[in-house]
């Protein structure tokens, strides 16, 4: 019934979404490419055209709460609690794994957050997941790009990469870098998307769509394509 509800406000809302809205994502990561295939599909199934800018970390979220672009389209649960201006979309639709990615030939031993004190630490600039759980430590890094902080790893000009594990993992692929392993995951967080307060009217339809991909199995089938796509566009 509820998802009756939505099909029928849309039809009668309709002319009010024949605009274009505008999200940012982070560049250069990897569930953020995964995030721009599914949620284009499923505002294409809301019938709402939609445009997603890669930006640096902090340049996106400056776009995002200031109203210049309609949001964000992947950001962890604490970004709402940081950025009152956007609206969490209360479905997640894909997750992170915080890991650490270190060099094979090192005695370092990563296996929680408490143990990355000592180390020389190295993270993408902007990312809200690795921000959280280096908060506090002296010896850490910010750099642009994966490729970045795992080639500084690799030629041991720093102790620790953090990322998503996805992400480095296919990086070091991409690279050819065979020297460097990762630890087991410092943490597992769900990703949600995140619309500007002044498109707040989107926040439920798109909340429905993502409940009813989900428990139709749709979503975890779109998430694998787009996976096997980016991958693929990787190699």
């Amino acid at each position: 019934m509820k998802y009756l509800l939505t099909a029928v406000f849309l039809m009668f809302t309709k002319p009010l979404y024949g605009e274009t809205y505008h999200f940012a994502s982070i560049n250069y990561l990897i569930e953020q490419e995964v995030g721009r295939i599914v949620l284009t599909e499923v505002y294409k199934q809301l019938n709402i055209d939609i445009t997603i800018t890669p930006l640096p970390g902090k340049r996106a979220q400056f776009e995002a709460t200031t109203g210049m672009k309609n949001g964000e389209i992947m950001r962890i649960f604490s970004y709402g609690e940081e950025n009152p201006a956007t609206l969490r979309v209360p479905t997640p639709y894909y997750y992170l794994e915080t890991t650490a990615f270190i060099r094979k030939d090192s005695d370092i031993n990563i296996r929680t957050a408490a143990d990355l004190a000592q180390y020389h630490i190295v993270k993408v600039r902007g990312v809200k997941h690795t921000n959280n759980i280096t908060k506090g430590l002296k010896h850490v890094e910010d750099m642009d790009t994966t490729a970045q902080i795992l080639k500084l790893v690799s030629k041991g000009l720093a102790d620790v990469a953090l990322t998503n594990k996805t992400d480095g993992l296919m990086y070091l692929k991409k690279l050819g870098i065979k020297n460097v392993m990762h630890s087991p995951s410092l943490a597992v967080l769900d990703l949600y998307h995140y619309i500007h307060e002044s498109q707040r009217h989107l926040v439920p339809l798109v909340n429905s769509k993502l409940i009813e991909m989900k428990e139709s199995g749709e979503l975890a089938r779109l998430i694998k394509s787009a996976e096997e796509q980016v991958m693929s566009s990787r190699q």
